[in-house]
């Protein structure tokens, strides 16, 4: 089974909604017949590069939305994050900027193999350590930390190597029905917008299994069998 999962590096629902999927995934009865892989859904192209706000400012600025309403509402996702074991998630204290640089990481990190280290380390770097995932030095410091050479990181991410590849990431989620992040789309005919909680997206997992896995019943139909009306016996008996 096959798992896409397309989302925004700074996007806290995203982070929350990986998780949820993890979740799901460890308690589906066939997990280990899984394979997840992360796509790039950049939301914050508009912001300069080179500059970071404040979470506050951010939402302001992009959702009109402050004071008590910006607190109620960050503060009730950290809240979620840590009932679902995600301790510390931190969302209103941290910094926004432009993470186009930091999807054109990503997929270097997955062309080289390690897409999930990729995306398990930026979103536990900015949400968990509330460390800024913009500049070069950041992405190349997170980089370093799942054993990506530096220096080819470096000249993949200064030759924008894989620039396109984010804007075709993104436009393929919106051809299959995407408006935001994070969207997840199960076997190619499954989508799922938003973080769903893991017993919801557990349930579309075995549904999505058993329509692709259907039963296959023995050619040998004359082995004794009880049903509503009593047990039969066999013919040859």
């Amino acid at each position: 089974m096959k798992i896409e999962i397309w989302a925004e590096v700074t996007c806290p629902w995203c982070g929350l909604g990986s998780h949820r999927l993890d979740r799901a995934v460890e308690q589906f009865e066939h997990g280990d017949e899984v394979e997840v892989i992360h796509h790039s859904f950049p939301l914050s192209s508009s912001f300069p590069v080179d500059q970071t706000f404040s979470a506050r400012d951010a939402l302001l600025r992009q959702h009109g939305v402050g004071g008590s309403q910006a607190e109620v509402s960050t503060r009730r996702i950290e809240a979620l994050a840590e009932a679902e074991g995600l301790s510390p998630y931190k969302v209103l204290d941290n910094l926004v900027g432009n993470t186009d640089l930091a999807h054109e990481f990503l997929a270097h990190a997955s062309a080289e193999g390690k897409n999930r280290q990729a995306w398990d380390a930026i979103f536990r770097a900015y949400f968990g350590q509330a460390r800024p995932v913009f500049s070069l030095d950041d992405l190349l410091d997170l980089g370093q930390e799942i054993a990506l050479d530096r220096e080819n990181t470096r000249q993949a991410l200064t030759e924008h190597r894989y620039q396109r590849q984010v804007r075709d990431d993104a436009a393929r989620a919106q051809r299959l029905g995407a408006t935001g992040a994070p969207f997840i789309v199960i076997d190619g005919k499954y989508g799922i917008p938003g973080a769903q909680d893991s017993d919801a997206l557990l349930d579309v997992l075995r549904t999505a299994w058993d329509e692709s896995h259907p039963l296959t019943l023995s050619t040998d139909g004359d082995a004794p069998v009880c049903g509503p009306d009593g047990c039969a016996v066999p013919a040859h008996s």
